[in-house]
Order: structure tokens, then C-alpha cells, then sequence
């Protein structure tokens, strides 16, 4: 996935009830085929109890919320990065704001993934930490500034100075890495500015998780990706 230099869009369902059961799959369904119209990638985040539905109804990349950096064992209502692979999912996000963990357990939940056969997509606020996280050796590293996230409000507009800013961080300490960033992005040109900035894809929820109708924001999104292919 991460070889790639097209842009990949990750949809965080999060736990909206519009996309959660019979919604998480319908929804990836969605996802899935405007991407495939467009030839553009996508992948969706559902929550854990939908993981298996939605990986047996979709081919795109399905990436976990969360995982623990725990081995199997005795860790009643944690979450086994190998549980989530047998689910069917090829990733996780970790570290999203929502579910925020110390430098020392990112890393180890980067390993962990890693030994599970898990790609990763870890969250930072900051340019700082996003470059610090980046030295775990993820698949992706997501700026996502909290105070944007869900506001409506995009990040590649508000604050693009952290996307650019992060972007040069990171590339100072590993040149692989995939940048993704997230935050208030609702629509194409939010998008657009973002990939402008140098970012090499996005995280995005309620803008397509809550949307009326899903199917034209995600089409949005690919005419903004087109428009620098």
C-alpha cells in the first residue's frame, strides 16, 4: 500500500451510528466503488464488531480504530493486534485523538502490528510529534491538529502551516513514510489544498461518514485527486 505515490484516502467511521452494523458495510460498499470508478484508493476504518462483516463485503484495505501493545494473554477488553487481523483488517490507525497513548506504547503498538501483519497509520497533533512518531517506522504517519477534528473547519486551510511543516519534520527523519493529515476536511478543495501541501493523502469521518449522501462527497474527493494526476 504504502509503496505507492497515489493518494490514499482513509475513511474513519468512528462510532457514528450511520455507519455502524449493516450501515459499516453498506457505507464501504460505497467507498469502494466510487474508488474503483475513479481509480482512486480508498480505505475505511469500521469499528471492531464490524471489521469482519465489512472485510468479507469489500476488497479495499479495512483498518482497525485502535490496537493494544499487548501479546495474547490475560488482557480482558484489550484489543489483540492479531484478533484484528483474523477479523480481516490490513491495518490500524493508532494514536487518533480520541484514543490517545505515550510515545513509548505508540511505538510498541507499531511494533506489535507489524508482528501481526498489520499496517499502521499513526495520529499526531503536532509537527513535533509527528516527526517523533515517524522514527517508530510506520506505514503512515496523519497529522491531525484536535482542536479541528470534527469542527468543520480544515486543516489544510486553517492550519496549513503545520501540514508543511510536519511534512519537512518528518522527511528529516525518515524518507518512506506516508503523510496523511485529517481534521475538518469536509470537501474536494479541502482535499486539493491538503495533497497541495504535500500531504500524500487524508484521514477523513463525518464528512463522509455523516453525509447526506456519501457517494457525491467521495466523488468530490476524487475529481480533487485527479485534478493533480
Amino acid at each position: 500500500m504504502t509503496g505507492s505515490s497515489e493518494p490514499f484516502l482513509l475513511i474513519n467511521f468512528k462510532t457514528y451510528l450511520e455507519a455502524t452494523g449493516k450501515r459499516a458495510v453498506e457505507l464501504a460498499r460505497i467507498v469502494e466503488k466510487v474508488g474503483k470508478a475513479d481509480d482512486v484508493r480508498f480505505g475505511v476504518a469500521p469499528q471492531f464488531c464490524d471489521i469482519a462483516q465489512v472485510a468479507a463485503a469489500v476488497e479495499i484495505p479495512v483498518f482497525a480504530q485502535h490496537v493494544d501493545p499487548i501479546s495474547s494473554g490475560a488482557f480482558t477488553g484489550h484489543v489483540l493486534p492479531e484478533s484484528v487481523k483474523a477479523s480481516g483488517a490490513s491495518g490500524t490507525i493508532i494514536n487518533h485523538s480520541e484514543r490517545n497513548l505515550q510515545l513509548i506504547d505508540i511505538d510498541r503498538c507499531v511494533q506489535r502490528a507489524r508482528q501481526a501483519g498489520l499496517s499502521s497509520a499513526v495520529c499526531a497533533g503536532t509537527a513535533k510529534l509527528a516527526a517523533a512518531v515517524a522514527l517508530t517506522e510506520p506505514e503512515m504517519v496523519a497529522i491531525e491538529p484536535p482542536e479541528l477534528i470534527g469542527s468543520g473547519r480544515a486543516v489544510s486551510k486553517e492550519r496549513p502551516e503545520i501540514i508543511t511543516d510536519s511534512v519537512r519534520k518528518i522527511r528529516n527523519v525518515n524518507r518512506d513514510v506516508r503523510i496523511l493529515c485529517g481534521a475538518g476536511i469536509t470537501t474536494g478543495e479541502d482535499l486539493y489544498a491538503a495533497l497541495k501541501l504535500g500531504a500524500q493523502g487524508v484521514i477523513v469521518a463525518s464528512g463522509v461518514a455523516k453525509a447526506t449522501k456519501p457517494e457525491m462527497v467521495l466523488q468530490e474527493f476524487c475529481k480533487a485527486v485527479r485534478k493533480l494526476m
